[in-house]
């Protein structure tokens, strides 16, 4: 029924109730409790009868939401469902118990009620005595849902203030399933058989300086395990380490709650964290324990956190993360050792790391031999080094000039003579007593100023033009440059390794005294090398004999990084290189 046409017929004397209408009712309640399921049950049985029992009303079957709060209406499937089948015209008319009911929310209260205005089914809440099929029925909406949406608010301060009364009575509260604790009636007492878990975290952190990960795969060996029976979750242990509980301490105010009805929180800086000791937290480590663990924990992520990314921090030695091993298909981490005679970088597997000798066999490898490996590796693939250096000065030779200085130069020359014509033509003037000496001089002096900047700009567009003519003393550098960059000989540049690089593959046949690696590099088949730690000699596999021939050469996209002298600035191609310039493109 059309709501202008109820609303008619409601001035001409006309009940709701003396309407033909299709009508429905909500019911809800915000908890599943015993006493809310039977008062949910009472709502549903009186709406029935009500609906029912009015001759010119047609019963629709109820919608019914179950332990769900009002604040939102996001969770709540019947409400919603009910919403779209109104829309879909299939009632006329809804009664819920009050505005409390239908939502706490002021806005999701007028917002749906008008949805519902505009596909013509009005809502009746009973015990506010509203319905909004009433003319005046918005007002009183506003009204009644601002008084209830204020009820949540203070519904919300007084939790607040238990929680307040409930921490100066003793009362711990927060999660039930800490470890290391048992948690009754708001009291915790230590669990001794978890806690000792918690103490040899802080000792291998603090004391014995091991990394998270290696606690977690230290403790599994020692046979602690989580609840479940796994190995402790990094960021288990990372919670047991920042929770002030574990000596004794009370810390509150982490978070705050910006609005109580999305429930949206944002974390509060340590600096505002409310934190004391508590006697009714017992400790389980000293707060010098505690203390030095957490500032070391600070330090370390202080430092992870100094470098501008996390795959940056990874990745910034060129051997990380390509070194695998074929035992176990994990990747090989970098170590510094420090001895009498200095620092040593090495290479070991993750398993080996964890777990020690008896879980991996594969030996450790140093940062000196593989790259004395790729340097042998990077000097038989270059062989013909002047075919690639002669590519690369051609590709520069081949890029035009970004800017059209000529024609800029052009312009500003031209600017100049019109100022100068001007100038003259200012000076007839003057001489012919047209204008007076003031003006010319004022003039003229804006004349000048426009020629200085004008002269200024052509000063720097011709240094521009002439740094960017490339002359064969300049390319001659080029040419030293990249003569250089493709010698190898015991070492060679991180950054060609990082670009050329794929894999390392540390075989299972590999000892102390003889490596035995298969190399990936980005281009071609992969190379087998047999290095012999006791005289540094290779022994190579036939792939790479053919590389070297030239039948594989440089065959795929690479990017060569020089210096542009001419322009001072470093540049980056593309080159395809297959033994001859086949295309380029400038990347920057």
């Amino acid at each position: 029924m059309n709501v202008l046409r109820i609303r008619n017929e409601m001035r001409s004397g006309k009940t709701i109730f003396d309407l033909p209408l299709r009508v429905t009712f909500y019911a809800r309640v915000s908890t599943d409790k015993d006493e809310q399921i039977n008062s949910l049950e009472n709502q549903i049985q009186y709406y029935t009868e009500l609906i029912q029992s009015k001759p010119n009303w047609t019963y629709i079957e109820g919608y019914i939401d179950e332990g769900i709060s009002g604040t939102s209406t996001k969770k709540r499937d019947s409400f919603n469902r009910m919403i779209r089948d109104a829309k879909a015209g299939r009632f006329d008319f809804i009664i819920t118990k009050e505005i409390s009911r239908f939502s706490r929310s002021t806005l999701d209260s007028i917002k749906y009620t008008q949805e519902l205005l505009e596909h013509d089914v009005g809502v009746l809440f009973q015990n506010d005595n509203i319905n909004t099929l009433d003319s005046d029925s918005e007002f009183r909406l506003v009204v009644m849902a601002g008084v209830a949406q204020d009820e949540v608010r203070k519904l919300s301060e007084r939790l607040k203030f238990g929680f307040r009364q409930a921490i100066k009575n003793g009362h711990v509260l927060g999660n039930d399933k800490l470890w290391g604790y048992d948690k009754k009636d708001c009291v915790l007492t230590i669990n001794e058989e978890e806690a000792q878990v918690v103490r040899r975290i802080f000792d291998l952190y603090a004391n014995q300086q091991m990394g998270i990960r290696r606690i977690s795969q230290t403790l599994y060996d020692e046979g602690f395990t989580s609840r479940k029976g796994n190995t402790f979750n990094v960021l288990t242990i990372r919670h047991i380490l920042c929770n002030p509980k574990y000596k004794g301490w009370y810390c509150a105010n982490k978070s705050q709650t910006v609005d109580y009805r999305s429930k949206r929180k944002v974390f509060l800086d340590e600096s505002e964290w409310v934190m004391y000791p508590d006697p009714s937290i017992p400790a389980i480590v000293s707060e010098e324990l505690w203390d030095r663990a957490n500032a070391l924990y600070k330090r370390r992520s202080q430092q992870m956190m100094s470098h501008q990314s996390a795959a940056k921090f990874h990745n910034r030695y060129p051997y990380s993360g390509k070194i695998i091993c074929e035992e176990h298909g994990t990747s090989f981490h970098r170590q510094v050792l420090r001895s009498s005679k200095g620092e040593k970088e090495v290479w070991q597997c993750r398993v080996y790391r964890n777990r020690g000798r008896v879980a991996c066999s594969a030996p450790q490898l140093r940062t000196t031999e593989l790259d004395q490996i790729m340097a042998q590796i990077f000097d038989q693939l270059t062989q013909n080094k002047q075919a690639i250096i002669d590519a690369v000065v051609t590709v520069l030779q081949s890029v035009p000039d970004e800017h059209d200085y000529a024609q800029d130069i052009r312009h500003i020359e031209e600017d100049l003579s019109s100022i100068q014509a001007k100038k003259d033509r200012l000076l007839e003037m003057s001489i012919e007593g047209v204008i007076s000496t003031a003006e010319f001089k004022q003039r003229n002096d804006g004349f000048n100023e426009q020629a200085k900047v004008l002269e200024e700009r052509l000063a720097v567009l011709q240094s521009e033009a002439e740094k960017g003519q490339q002359t064969t003393a300049q390319l001659q550098e080029i040419r030293s440059a990249l003569e250089e960059e493709l010698t190898f000989q015991n070492s060679v540049n991180s950054a060609v390794v990082t670009t050329i690089l794929d894999k390392i593959i540390v075989k299972k046949g590999s000892t102390k005294e003889e490596l035995h690696l298969e190399i990936h590099l980005k281009f071609g088949g992969p190379c087998g090398v047999v290095f012999n730690r006791e005289n540094s000699s290779f022994r190579f596999n036939p792939c790479l004999t053919e590389q070297a021939k030239g039948r594989e050469l440089w065959k795929a996209k690479g990017q060569a990084s020089f210096r542009d002298y001419g322009r001072n600035m470093v540049c980056h191609y593309s080159v395809i290189w297959d033994g001859s310039f086949k295309d380029s493109n400038r990347l920057d």
